[in-house]
């Protein structure tokens, strides 16, 4: 399987990106990002590239792959619901209709989150945006997944590349395994989130939105 990765230098993408290169099944994943990784590996191969909203000039190198794990994605803390949408509804949009003319057959699991709003009505803008964007992707050609995870464990050294984030994920580390044990429905780990994207992506899932428990199922297989 060739897998494609979108914001491997974030939390979730990192924890992705570490169970990819993990699994010998798995045997090229390339990534897509403004910054590089840091990771070397032999069976990883890293794009750069500035402009997420288009990508035609990397075309060429983003066809071929079985599967895309979108975990691109930004907090809504302090931005405006346009500069949000550009970023979460545009560039995932953008990739999304890229990526299914070249690889009609692939499976793109974008990440979402808990809370999210496929109505599009809402009033909570994060959620408005994500269920707009979801709702996009199911349309398109490939077969699409929405991953929903709720509160998010980082391990194996894995940290948020957001300020807010880190400080949370700092004040709540010694309860976060505590909370993951008597919660498992609501509180997943990067590494059950990486192994529930491959499981989802070589076997498929009964339901296109995957909330925490079912996405804590798929990593089970």
């Amino acid at each position: 399987m060739k897998v494609l990765i979108f914001g491997a230098t974030g939390m979730v993408g990192q924890g992705v990106l570490r169970e990819c290169l993990h699994d010998p099944e798995v045997e090229l994943v390339a990534t897509v990002g403004r910054t590089a990784t840091g990771v070397q590996h032999p069976r990883l191969q890293e794009f750069l590239h500035a402009d997420m909203a288009d990508f035609s000039d990397i075309e060429a190198e983003l066809a071929g792959f079985d599967a895309c794990f979108f975990c691109l994605g930004v907090s809504s803390s302090g931005m405006t619901e346009a500069d949000y949408e550009r970023v979460s509804y545009g560039f995932t949009v953008a990739a999304g209709q890229t990526l299914s003319r070249l690889n009609p057959g692939m499976t793109f699991i974008y990440v979402s989150g808990s809370g999210t709003d496929s109505s599009g009505q809402g009033r909570i803008m994060w959620a408005r945006i994500k269920g707009k964007t979801e709702n996009t992707l199911l349309a398109m050609p490939f077969k699409a997944y929405m991953f929903r995870p709720g509160i998010i464990e980082p391990l194996d050294g894995i940290r948020s590349k957001t300020t807010v984030y880190r400080i949370f994920y700092g004040f709540s580390k010694p309860l976060l395994p505590l909370l993951r044990w008597a919660l498992p429905n609501q509180v997943l780990s990067t590494r059950q989130i990486g192994l529930a994207m491959l499981a989802v992506a070589r076997q498929g899932w009964g339901k296109r939105i995957l909330e925490s428990r079912d996405i804590r199922a798929a990593a089970r297989r």
